[in-house]
């Protein structure tokens, strides 16, 4: 009798057992890691459509710099997509006191972002056409775009402007937009 019991308890000292290594193993499933129960990251880690609070890059009243207009805005989960969305929101121009920095009528036919940091952001012929010209304006228009792009999306190092598909030498005579340009952080005030 007593040998019976002995194996009883040994059989269920051995089940518990394994029903303690199998909840330990697959404790995931039930009781999450504190890092799955937190906050979502930083704007390149955003589930799809999360909302993000960013900057926008407009001219002040008196067009001598850029300021930045803060908005909260559905973003998408995927760096292409995002700079879409901040171009979308560029284009249709400031809610408070600031002047648009791009011409009515502009358009982005195709936006890229490559591996290595680089956008390339395609507008149509208006941004020429309907340019008010002059250095600064253009000075304005550019950094407008490259710092909205740059300083709200950090795989984005650069930006490469291009119209209807083809590299410009100016967008209204001025600035050399055959390059790349980097975030200015001498045109924010």
């Amino acid at each position: 009798m007593t040998f019976r019991r002995y194996g009883v308890i040994v059989t269920v000292a051995i089940c518990i057992a394994a029903v303690t290594l199998l909840v330990y193993r697959y404790r995931a499933l039930w009781w999450p890691d504190e890092e799955e129960r937190s906050e979502p990251g930083p704007l390149r880690f955003l589930p799809k459509r999360a909302k993000a609070r960013v900057h926008l890059y407009f001219s002040d009243p008196e067009d001598r710099f850029l300021t930045a207009e803060y908005r909260t805005l559905a973003l998408s989960d995927t760096v292409t997509q995002r700079a879409r969305d901040l171009m979308k929101a560029l284009i249709e121009g400031p809610k408070g006191p600031l002047s648009p920095t791009l011409p009515a009528g502009t358009k982005v036919l195709a936006l890229y972002v490559t591996q290595g940091g680089m956008a390339y952001v395609d507008f149509n012929r208006a941004i020429t056409e309907n340019h008010p010209g002059g250095t600064f304006s253009e000075l304005l228009t550019i950094f407008s775009m490259v710092n909205t792009l740059a300083l709200n999306i950090p795989e984005i190092e650069a930006v490469k402007i291009l119209i209807e598909g083809r590299e410009a030498k100016t967008l209204a005579g001025h600035i050399d937009i055959r390059r790349p340009f980097r975030a200015n952080m001498l045109m924010i005030k």
